[in-house]
C-alpha cells in the first residue's frame, strides 16, 4: 500500500508540475508574440483558452494532494480544544462526509462528462470536445475521495499538526 501511495503522489506531482510549466510556457509565448509580432497575435488566440483549461486540471487534480499535505482550510482552535475521544469521532465523521461528498460529486461529474461528450459541444478556439473540461473536477474529486478514505482507514494522518512546517521560535512573527 505504501508503494502504491508513493507512486500516486509522484504521478500527481509530475502531472501538476508539467501542467504548470505548460501554462507558463504557453502564456509566455502569447505575451512574446503580442509584443514582438502583434500581426500574428490572432493566430495565437487559442493560448488563453488552453491556459484556462490547463488551470482547471491544475486546480482540481491538486485537491487530494493538498488535503493529504494539510494545505486545506481548517478551524483548528475548536478542533484542538476537544477531548481526544471526541476529536477522533469528529475526525471520522469528517472523513466519512468527505468520502460520501466525493462519491456524489464524482457521480455527477461522470454524468456531466457523458452528457457533454454526447451533445457534441466543441470549444470554438481549441476545437476540442467540451467534455474534457468537465473531466477535470471528476478526476479531482476521485483523488480527493481517495485521500478521505485513506485518512478514514488510518493509512494517512491528515489531522496531526505538521511540525515540519510550523515556524520555529526565530521565525515567528517574521512575515
Amino acid at each position: 500500500m505504501a508503494t502504491l501511495l508513493k507512486v500516486l503522489r509522484t504521478t500527481e506531482r509530475v502531472f501538476l508540475v508539467t501542467i504548470f510549466l505548460m501554462m507558463v510556457g504557453l502564456f509566455t509565448l502569447g505575451v512574446v508574440v503580442r509584443e514582438v509580432a502583434p500581426q500574428y497575435s490572432s493566430d495565437f488566440s487559442w493560448i488563453e483558452e488552453a491556459v484556462q483549461t490547463l488551470n482547471l486540471f491544475l486546480v482540481f487534480c491538486a485537491l487530494g494532494l493538498a488535503l493529504e499535505r494539510k494545505r486545506h482550510v481548517g478551524v483548528t482552535t475548536f478542533r484542538d480544544s476537544m477531548p481526544l475521544p471526541v476529536r477522533r469521532f469528529v475526525f471520522g465523521l469528517i472523513d466519512i462526509s468527505g468520502v460520501l461528498f466525493s462519491i456524489y460529486t464524482t457521480r455527477l461529474g461522470i454524468e456531466m462528462v457523458q452528457f457533454v461528450f454526447a451533445s457534441g459541444q466543441r470549444s470554438p478556439t481549441l476545437n476540442i470536445a467540451m467534455g474534457w473540461i468537465y473531466l477535470a473536477p471528476t478526476i479531482g474529486f476521485v483523488l480527493l475521495g481517495l485521500r478521505y478514505a485513506l485518512s478514514l482507514f488510518g493509512v494517512i494522518d491528515r489531522f496531526t499538526p505538521d511540525t515540519a512546517n510550523t515556524p520555529t521560535t526565530s521565525e515567528k512573527g517574521a512575515a
